[in-house]
């Protein structure tokens, strides 16, 4: 026997020299006798061939090509400019054990593109019915122009198998790619409609941690979508890939910490010590982060930038734990091994140096450049201390910062409790009223004084007069009356709110649902609407917004103004009113599994002045304060007349303000008109 046919080939389901020969043997004593005959055989020869075995690395290196339009580095796919993706992408891989795959990474460092090369390899390579979930569906939708189209529309090996769009048969459209042997369908985490869509036997997990709590009210989304992967069973593949966000409640880290915690070992170049990069590691002199060198563990000398691609190429995934699944795996990678001319270790320093001072910019410096999730203080600020930084201003006035009002309301029993509160730029507030109205959602004589009240004005300090721009109003005690009170009123100024359980940054405040249906379950635009909050996340807000010290006056003296997100409370708040706004704690709960999570629990019976402020919040939220340009800031201030935000005597005067008297705090969202339609028989 040769040489050559007696080495078998790692990319090949025969031994390299024994191809010709197989194919010989199936064709010899053929002779057609007609033009192109040798052609036909050829081809036939070519469809008996059994598929390469590629792993996912491999197909990516030969097929894949990234696109100008999805990439800052256009052409040939290289596994060797990112090698700590190659053993991730063969994880994937049908051949490969594994059949859970969480990658918990920082912000920019391929994961993205060795998802996509996955999707490319079932399409070419492996096929068979595969779902990928992005947080909502309009992200879905984004994803698919920007990096799924581009992927197949560049790569020739996946243009042949999926149809354009365009196609009458093609089955292709932006949330569905069909090709031969299966489908690829795209959907939202806020969808149960599209996470219930198919069985599966790939499913694609992107950004879990910034998936809502459930969907569409009927469950965790990743338990939905991987309720899809049961029929497949050994032959699944489930890859989540996620950045972190807060410990206890991240996605992502579960799975990690479920898995048997793979980390990248590198050498050293001076002394070859194997060791997988910390951020604590990375010195530099002080001030000067353009000196940042990663300091090795085995010999402590400082290694520059320029040896880390020949780390990176000799580096190795190894386990460092023991995994409570057999069959799942997890990756973890920091921004320190970002590729040079990516993100480089002094681009790090700088970055770092500059979050210094801010506990939000802390935050997304440890989520997205090392890769880990943030420890979210939860201990609630002492009373004591929020009661002696009270301010003076008289009640149902606005300071001269304050541009718009929002109010929170929590139906109880026997009374429904009102904070008014102004927010300005950077979300600093300012509480301007607290109102108790008598009587139960049961009592028409307490709605219609809650009607009034969205009647009613508070002078600013420069004079103008302010109405509540939105009202969040809590449904959980007594659903039904609240909603019924919405509808009589209106939902221009009024958002019934739902809280749901767990945190969610990205978005949290989704909707509006529309409860209202017909007989036969057509949800009714024009009936009550439903706004699902993630309260977690903005009690969590609110508590860091107290912690923020106020200047002193001597820094006032020298031009310092108060921190985004500041909290002023007014003298004529009461020491109960400031223990029902301190009155819960975030604390961390094991679950029977032994996985840690997030919730808030009170510490003091009574939280309307909590509550009330999560509801005022989520209200700003949803007219768009968290997302304004500097336009609509400028004419909120115009309105208020302060646009040099100088402060100005807080008025005594409340009277009803006159039809001619300037208002403020106005938030109008123009009405697009409706486009007159030409039928083209009509059209010159």
């Amino acid at each position: 026997m040769s040489a050559n046919s007696s080495t078998p080939s790692p990319t090949s389901g025969f031994p390299s020299g024994d191809d010709d020969r197989i194919e010989n043997d199936l064709t010899a004593g053929l002779d057609l006798g007609f033009d192109g005959a040798e052609d036909l055989l050829r081809a036939w020869r070519q469809g008996m061939r059994p598929d390469p075995n590629l792993t996912v690395s491999e197909w990516a290196d030969q097929h894949r090509w990234l696109s100008s339009r999805a990439s800052a580095e256009p052409g040939r796919y290289r596994t060797a400019r990112t090698p700590y993706l190659r053993g991730i992408m063969d994880a994937l891989s049908p051949g490969h054990p594994a059949q859970r795959i969480a990658f918990m990474k920082a912000a920019q460092v391929g994961a993205t593109e060795a998802g996509n090369n996955w999707i490319g390899f079932v399409i070419h390579h492996a096929p068979g019915p595969m779902l990928a979930v992005l947080p909502t569906v309009e992200m879905a939708k984004r994803s698919s122009r920007g990096r799924i189209d581009p992927l197949i529309a560049d790569s020739p090996a996946l243009r042949e198998k999926v149809s354009p769009a365009r196609s009458r048969d093609s089955g292709n459209s932006m949330l569905s790619k069909e090709f031969p042997g299966g489908i690829l369908v795209l959907t939202g985490a806020n969808s149960a409609t599209g996470l219930r869509s198919m069985p599966a036997r790939y499913v694609f997990l992107d950004e879990v941690d910034a998936y809502p709590a459930s969907a569409d009210e009927e469950g965790d989304p990743v338990t939905l979508a991987e309720a899809r992967t049961t029929t497949f069973a050994h032959r699944r593949k489930v890859f989540m890939v996620s950045t972190p966000t807060i410990r206890g409640l991240s996605r992502i880290e579960r799975e990690f910490e479920a898995s048997d915690q793979r980390r990248y070992f590198v050498p050293c170049p001076h002394c070859g010590a194997m060791q997988w990069l910390q951020f604590e590691r990375l010195h530099w002199a002080k001030g000067k982060p353009e000196t940042a060198a990663y300091h090795c563990e085995g010999c402590e000398r400082p290694i520059a930038e320029h040896h880390k691609t020949e780390m990176l190429a000799r580096g190795e995934w190894r386990a460092t734990a023991a995994a409570t699944d057999p069959k799942a795996i997890g990756f973890h990678l920091s921004a320190l091994y970002s590729p040079l001319g990516w993100k480089s270790w002094p681009d790090i320093a700088r970055d770092w140096l500059a979050a210094q001072g801010s506990e939000e910019m802390l935050r997304a410096a440890r989520n997205t450049l090392l890769g880990e999730t943030w420890v979210e203080s939860g201990d609630a600020p002492e009373w004591q201390r929020l009661a002696d930084r009270r301010e003076a201003w008289k009640p149902g006035t606005v300071p001269a910062a304050g541009l718009f009002l929002t109010a929170g309301a929590d139906v109880q029993k026997d009374r429904i409790e009102v904070d008014v509160w102004a927010w300005g730029r950077g979300l600093e507030s300012w509480l301007v009223d607290h109102i108790v109205i008598p009587g139960g959602p049961d009592d028409p004589a307490a709605w219609d004084r809650l009607t009034a009240l969205l009647g009613r004005s508070w002078q600013h300090a420069n004079g103008a007069f302010m109405t509540v721009a939105r009202l969040g109003i809590d449904t959980g005690y007594e659903a039904a009356a609240v909603y019924a009170w919405s509808r009589k009123v209106g939902f221009d100024q009024v958002a019934p709110l739902k809280g749901l359980e767990g945190f969610n940054r990205a978005a949290p405040v989704s909707g509006p649902t529309f409860v209202d249906a017909t007989i036969g379950g057509k949800r009714l635009r024009r009936g009550a609407r439903l706004w699902s909050v993630a309260t977690a996340t903005f009690k969590t807000e609110t508590y860091r917004f107290l912690r923020i010290e106020r200047p002193s006056d001597e820094d006032r003296a020298l031009g310092a103004q108060d921190a985004p997100g500041t909290v002023h409370i007014p003298g004529w708040a009461d020491t109960e009113w400031l223990k029902q706004l301190v009155a819960e704690q975030l604390v961390t709960i094991r679950d029977r599994r032994g996985y840690a999570h997030q919730e808030w629990q009170k510490m003091r019976e009574r939280n309307e002045a909590l509550d009330c402020r999560v509801y005022a919040r989520a209200a700003a939220w949803i007219l768009g304060a968290d997302r304004w340009d500097e336009a609509t800031w400028r004419r909120l201030e115009a309105q208020a007349g302060v646009e040099t935000r100088m402060p100005a005597a807080i008025p005594t005067d409340t009277t009803p303000p006159d039809p001619a008297q300037p208002k403020a705090g106005t938030l109008t969202t123009p009405r697009r008109k409706r486009r007159a339609y030409t039928p083209n028989f009509m059209r010159d």
